[in-house]
């Protein structure tokens, strides 16, 4: 019914445009109402003074309106007549200019320089300085943009000490992110969760490296290799449909963007308050070459190396059922403590290249790829203080207990985290004479996500007891580290437990081919520009994991104290005694590896269930196909379309019985979406623009949630299930957008973002228990499977302002303003009641999200000073209890950024990030039930660049 009607709201307002034609645009036939433009083709490029392309400036045909915007090369295409023509010019931080141009037969040549000499009389202020030249190209883009678009420029982001992608796009207005030991990894898109946003690289889509989830890892993926990143967050009819939130389009650098010999690149090093140094740097070249440089070629390079020792305390909560002797009724306590001293080395390795030939105006073909590896090797050694293991005792409280003959463990885990993603495209584009243009890309793309080493060795204590007290939930008290004698410390209290070993491998290969055609048409005596395209993708994906335990006496290594070394470990103000020798730990792991990973169940090593159920294979093709018009009613931009997807998906797992049967079963299902879109940009004045756009997306199950996985286990006569569930549907959004943008002289932008998104079948994880369920050993079982709610919705605001205050007098002119604000408010409702609740929280959503920054650029010399803060967000849903759904603290983080650029292509430059130390905080229901409690320091970077 959603559909429906957001269908004919569509289709109403394209009767409505339709009927503001001219009545003799209807002709008897369809064909003779579309006749082609009559003209010939001008290719212009837009520059400025120094020969840089400008992107998104606006080209307009001063006779009679029609419009142009230039791409990221600064160049564009129109159809005129014959003859004299006169075109206007307009960007954001440039003087407006006028060309005449003499349109000839077989199509003409035009380069337009803004800011030159002729045109220093303008009163217009020339826009100079990195960072203001970065915010030129970015608000150009976005206010010429068909929709409602967020453009970052590789000079903003380079203004920023963001190393990853993640990272520079929590500084767009309505942007979160979600951070691991302090990166950001996922992305948050007003207030959605981040597998509501598809990403690709030069619009090749991006498969995720996690078996889990359809999110991308953007911490994967350094943000000095990229040329833009633009978030559309109203999707036009060419677009793939599968992002509810926005779409986010990476793209690299082309050896056309400065058409001659270029090189630059950058090197440095820095200091991390939580860890050791750390270095980064990048080089880029590019030239064009030929005769008439018509075949350029470019290569770019990047590697960073992080070390990091961030402190972490976790403390596990459960609701306890007191005996009578105990007290009687329910407490929240801890079933245990987790103290984890970090090592870990992060990499970051990326590369781009690019092939480009121009035998003419009209015609390019490029061969593009990009490769970004990120890996994370990490030993952390732990003290687990395990409360579940004991017995509870009188007198415990929601933040105090005591337990006897609980256990210690000490454990030391080596876990190397590789991922991979990379991307391959072979296109071409051509126009012809009347205006007609052609293009077609074969793309591949392929993710990669592995663990070389998940190894664990661990020792347990023999009995003793525990007690804590968490008033202070910040900063716990635990009777361990003030017991006289040290039982903690005495390495003569552990013993062997077990080790483990665990490997997981996850691929993805997605082939796509699409093709576009764009056709000036004239219906009724008005300018229209029609495009119809097609596109075919295959994904092929498979999981597979293997987990061992080996607890036998030939697994043992010894007595704990000749595996520690004398170096101490700390974590805050806790001292967790001495570390394990790494070396000697890991010689041990390679020696035993193949006793305790033997793969024969008589070895009675390998977890079997668990290594089989998260198994799978998944084939999701996807065929899509659109049809779009756009065309101008006075001062108002139209783009109204269709775009139709087919997905078949089959999938295919191994149900494990309690009797230990392994059953393959496979599935398969196929459904048929339609997006209806209607987009409407218009024009008050040159500098008031409005937008407002009808729109329909999608976002389709995680794979691991439909494929028919079952995994049944039995504990003391309980029996639990985790499977999935094949019927799961995609969740679908019809959305609303409407905003206004007020765009300020010489360079700025204060704007308005209103958005809603109506949500049907959204998908969430329900864990039931009492679940008719037959077995061997019971006829109930707690299911954990998802499933997808009724309805649910996104709504929001967004605010922002960028202005530089060139109104200033001298040296204060350099001042600059940067600052966003993000209200959001988001729901789900299910179909019944969950532990007294049906409406939950959207998780990932935040109330508020806000950016501010303070820049001044004068001189050759920068600098700017940034705060970001999110609010807090819920992470998971627990619908058997509400006060253990899981929530991350709203978290805030001031940096700052400056440099000097010397004149002649150097230029010197500091960062300093994370100057707050602010904590990474996530708790359970209550911010008193504190789940996570996790410090950065701060980092400070120094470094040169350098441009010939």
């Amino acid at each position: 019914m959603k559909f429906h009607l957001l269908a004919g709201a569509s289709l109403a307002s394209l009767a409505a445009v339709t009927a503001a034609l001219p009545a003799h645009a209807y002709e008897s036939s369809a064909l003779a109402a579309s006749v082609a433009v009559a003209g010939e083709v001008v290719h212009g490029r837009v520059t400025n003074a120094a020969g840089d392309a400008l992107p998104g400036a606006e080209v307009v045909v001063r006779a009679t309106g029609q419009r142009a915007v230039t791409n990221t090369q600064g160049e564009f295409d129109l159809v005129l007549p014959t003859g004299t023509a006169v075109l206007d010019v307009r960007y954001i931080g440039q003087p407006s200019a006028s060309q005449t141009v003499n349109v000839v037969q077989g199509g003409t040549e035009v380069a337009i320089a803004l800011g030159a000499a002729e045109a220093a009389t303008v009163s217009d202020v020339i826009v100079t300085g990195v960072i203001t030249d970065g915010v030129a190209r970015s608000l150009n883009q976005q206010k010429n943009a068909d929709g409602t678009v967020n453009v970052l420029s590789a000079d903003a982001i380079g203004r920023y000490p963001d190393p990853n992608v993640a990272e520079s796009l929590q500084r767009v207005q309505g942007i979160a992110i979600q951070r691991d030991q302090g990166e950001g990894r996922y992305i948050n898109v007003r207030g959605a969760p981040s597998s509501f946003t598809a990403v690709s690289v030069d619009g090749v889509a991006i498969p995720a490296v996690s078996p889990t989830t359809r999110a991308v890892d953007l911490d994967t993926l350094p943000s000095d290799i990229i040329s833009t990143v633009e978030v559309s967050k109203t999707l036009r009819p060419s677009q793939d449909a599968d992002s509810i939130a926005g779409a986010v389009n990476i793209k690299t650098r082309s050896p056309f963007d400065q058409r001659r010999l270029a090189v630059s690149g950058y090197a440095g090093g820095s200091y991390n308050d939580y860890g050791g140094q750390d270095y980064r740097g990048g080089l880029t070249a590019s030239n064009v070459f030929g005769a008439n440089q018509n075949f350029g070629a470019l290569v770019s390079l990047s590697y960073s190396e992080t070390n990091r020792r961030p402190d972490n305390v976790e403390n596990g909560w459960v609701l306890i059922n007191r005996t009578t002797a105990q007290g009687g009724g329910q407490v929240w306590g801890l079933e245990n403590s987790l103290f984890k001293d970090y090592e870990t080395e992060r990499t970051r390795k990326a590369a781009t290249g690019a092939l480009e030939w121009r035998p003419s105006e009209a015609t390019r073909v490029w061969l593009k790829g990009s490769y970004a590896q990120f890996r994370d090797d990490e030993f952390r050694n732990t003290l687990n203080l395990t409360y579940s293991d004991g017995a509870l005792q009188p007198g415990s409280t929601d933040t105090s207990a005591t337990f006897n003959n609980a256990r210690i463990y000490k454990q030391l885990r080596h876990r190397t985290q590789e991922n991979d993603i990379s991307t391959v495209s072979l296109g071409g584009e051509h126009t012809f004479a009347n205006g007609l243009v052609w293009d077609a890309t074969l793309s591949f793309a392929n993710s990669e996500q592995t663990y070389p080493h998940r190894d664990e060795l661990v020792y347990r204590s023999s009995a003793t007891q525990l007690s804590y007290n968490t008033a202070d939930h910040y900063q716990p008290t635990y009777s361990v580290f003030s017991e006289p004698t040290g039982f903690y410390l005495n390495a003569g209290n552990y013993s062997f437990r077990e080790n483990t070993f665990r490997s997981n491998s996850t691929e993805q290969d997605d082939v796509a081919f699409k093709t576009d055609l764009e056709l000036p048409t004239v219906i009724g005596g008005r300018e229209v520009e029609l495009k119809f395209g097609a596109k075919y993708s295959t994904r092929e994906v498979t999981a597979d994991e293997e987990r061992f335990r080996d607890r036998t006496a030939a697994a043992n290594p010894g007595a704990l104290a000749t595996l520690l070394s004398d170096r101490p470990s700390q974590n805050y103000d806790y001292n967790l005694g001495f570390k394990f020798d790494a070396g000697l730990v890991s010689d041990y792991f390679d020696r035993i590896r193949t006793t305790s990973t033997n793969p024969d169940p008589a070895a009675g090593v390998r977890r079997v269930p668990q290594s089989i159920t998260a198994d799978y294979t998944a084939d999701e093709d996807i065929l899509a196909g659109y049809a779009q018009a756009k065309f101008d009613l006075g001062a108002t931009n139209v783009l109204v379309g269709l775009r139709v997807e087919k997905t078949d998906f089959e999938g295919s797992a191994t149900s494990v019985a309690l009797s230990g049967a392994q059953t393959p079963v496979t599935v398969d299902r196929d459904q048929t979406d339609f997006f209806p879109n209607l987009t409407l940009r218009h024009s008050f004045s040159d500098q008031l623009i409005g937008r407002f756009a009808l729109t329909r997306a999608i976002s389709r199950p995680d794979y691991t949630d439909i494929v028919p996985r079952v995994l049944e286990t039995t504990d003391s006569g309980r029996t639990t299930v985790t499977r999935g569930n094949p019927d799961l549907k995609p969740t679908l959004s019809n959305n609303v957008d409407l905003g206004l943008e007020y765009y300020l002289r010489p360079l700025g932008v204060v704007s308005a973002n209103a958005f809603y998104k109506d949500l049907s079948n959204y998908r969430f994880t329900l864990v039931t228990d009492n679940v008719p369920y037959v077995t061997p050993t019971s006829t109930v079982a707690q299911v954990t499977e998802a499933r997808n709610a009724r309805d649910g919705h996104i709504a929001g605001v967004e605010f922002n302002w960028q202005q530089t205050f060139d109104f200033l007098p001298s040296w204060a002119s350099g001042f600059g303003v940067f600052a966003n604000y993000t209200l959001t408010d988001a729901e789900i409702k299910t179909s019944r009641a969950f532990a007294g609740r049906d409406t939950f929280a959207l998780p990932g959503q935040s109330d508020e999200t806000y950016n501010a920054a303070l820049f001044y650029e004068r001189y050759g010399f920068s600098a700017r000073i940034s705060y970001t803060h999110r609010g807090d967000f819920l992470e998971a849903i627990d619908a058997t209890n509400p006060g253990k759904d899981l929530y991350v603290e709203g978290r805030g983080q001031l940096d700052f950024t400056t440099s000097y650029d010397f004149g002649n292509g150097v230029e010197v430059f500091g960062e300093a990030k994370n100057l707050t130390d602010s904590a990474g905080v996530r708790y359970y229901g209550v911010k008193e039930r504190t789940y996570e409690y996790e410090k950065f320091g701060y980092n400070v970077f120094f470094g040169v660049r350098f441009k010939l």
